[in-house]
């Protein structure tokens, strides 16, 4: 059978490529091998935030005295919290099998190999079958990296997938890797009164984040009750007595750590083994499926979108790269743009980043921060703990890069995010009236503080 556009992969490029390619009124297949939705919807972004939701209220339930409020007897049933996250995961993935239903897509559930030229062998649990399309669209993803450890194969050594399969809080875990997915998941799991333990072999936690950020994460982290250590690799793991001895090595010296599980958080690595890339003559580099601002890759009418690229994995970015690929797929002559592509790791507070970090742009710059404790909403809420941080080029005052730390910074980055898209200036953001009591007022200070007139910020006097 015949397809204008074949999509390889359901996940969020892949199911939104394929939706678009329909609206254009393209005869679309999608193939999956697993569930609608993909890693982001089934056993990432979604589930980790549900349950960051429910560690966000047994936290304010454990607080609420601070508000005034008195409770009786408090506490949480995980198997409610897991159930809960199942639920909505499965609210979710309904909803996207509705939408990919109304679009008159074919959907197919197995793993598909490129033949070369426009054929894809479809592999499906009753048999194998071959398909051809006009064009071909890369969707496949990326998977948790193992780590080459001594022990990673025991059982309690877990990756991401298996803690979110789980219904259960360990009593002690130990983290591999300080990155968003690292850091986000001991912070859910400590909040339940799991003892964690974060070892990073980088200097500090969250790599390539601004610096002023990485320092104040660092110390709400900490505050919060986690544990971690920067310079120091995992050597080893060995069974005891039903849990893991973790040795650990900070180059002056080794620890042992006894939890009850590992997560190996180091990372994930594109989906690209068992596609059939060769015989299709499709390149691909170790960080994944090289493409251009098409979303091309070496082969004519072949796209690669998402993870499996190695490039932005951010599901957002895999959504809107669906797009383009589509558009292109389908005749047009539509292109990717990755200038202002905003990020976030949901801790509490919440992070969030868009553009360039102090470091990347350089010295030619102004720098602009405002905290969140000289906010009036952020005090009322009693979420005070966070900054915002501007940079923009000293020559032009163009917003190049902005940086957030505080309540809600994951929808506050927008005002960052269209003002670097848009080209607009840091004196164009300060003069945007921002309501009050909000939030975004913060940006708006920030903003005002890249040229020095920052208004509900106290003014130091110069030491004599």
């Amino acid at each position: 059978m015949s397809y204008d556009v074949i999509v390889i992969g359901a996940g969020p490029g892949g199911y939104v490529a394929a939706i678009r390619a329909a609206q254009l009124g393209g005869k679309v297949l999608l193939v999956e091998k697993d569930r609608l939705g993909g890693v982001c919807l089934n056993r990432g972004c979604i589930p980790t935030k549900t349950l960051l939701k429910s560690a966000d209220k047994w936290r304010e339930l454990q607080h609420c005295g601070e508000f005034g409020l008195k409770a009786g007897e408090i506490g949480f049933d995980f198997t409610a919290v897991a159930a809960r996250r199942d639920a909505v995961v499965a609210q979710l993935r309904g909803g996207v099998e509705q939408l990919v239903k109304s679009n008159d897509i074919e959907i197919k559930y197995g793993t598909a190999q490129l033949r070369g030229g426009s054929r894809v062998t479809i592999q499906e649990q009753d048999g194998s079958c071959e398909v051809e399309g006009k064009a071909i669209i890369l969707a496949t993803g990326s998977s948790p990296v193992a780590l080459p450890v001594p022990g990673g194969d025991l059982p309690g050594v877990i990756n991401s997938d298996h803690l979110l399969a789980m219904n259960h809080v360990p009593a002690s875990m130990l983290v591999i890797g300080a990155g968003a997915v690292g850091i986000e998941f001991a912070a859910i799991y400590q909040a339940f009164g799991c003892d964690v333990t974060v070892v990073e072999m980088m200097p500090g936690i969250l790599p390539n984040l601004d610096s002023d950020i990485v320092k104040r994460a660092g110390l709400a982290l900490r505050k919060q009750g986690l544990k971690m250590l920067t310079n120091t690799k995992v050597t080893g793991i060995a069974a005891a007595d039903g849990l893991l001895n973790v040795t650990v090595d900070n180059g002056k010296g080794t620890q042992q750590i006894v939890v009850e599980n590992v997560l190996m958080a180091a990372g994930r690595r594109a989906n690209t083994t068992g596609l059939g890339l060769e015989d299709a003559g499709v390149a691909v580099e170790r960080s994944g499926i090289p493409v251009n601002d098409r979303l091309e890759t070496n082969v004519p009418r072949i796209y690669a979108i998402g993870d499996v690229t190695g490039r932005m994995m951010w599901a957002h970015a895999a959504s809107a790269a669906g797009v383009v690929a589509a558009e292109n797929a389908m005749g047009g002559h539509s292109q990717i743009d990755f200038r202002a592509v905003a990020g976030g790791i949901f801790t509490t507070p919440e992070i969030a980043m868009v553009g360039l970090t102090e470091q990347e742009a350089g010295p030619d710059i102004k720098v602009g921060r405002f905290n969140f404790a000289a906010n009036g909403k952020a005090v009322s809420l009693g979420e005070t703990d966070g900054l915002v941080k501007i940079i923009a080029d000293a020559a032009t005052d163009k917003v190049v890069g902005v940086h957030i730390m505080g309540p809600h910074a994951s929808d506050l980055i927008m005002e960052g995010a269209l003002a670097i898209q848009h080209g607009l200036t840091a004196s164009q953001l300060a003069h945007t009236i921002h309501p009050h009591p909000t939030l975004c007022e913060t940006v708006g200070e920030a903003a005002h503080g890249v040229n020095g007139d920052i208004i509900h910020q106290v003014k130091m006097k110069p030491r004599r």
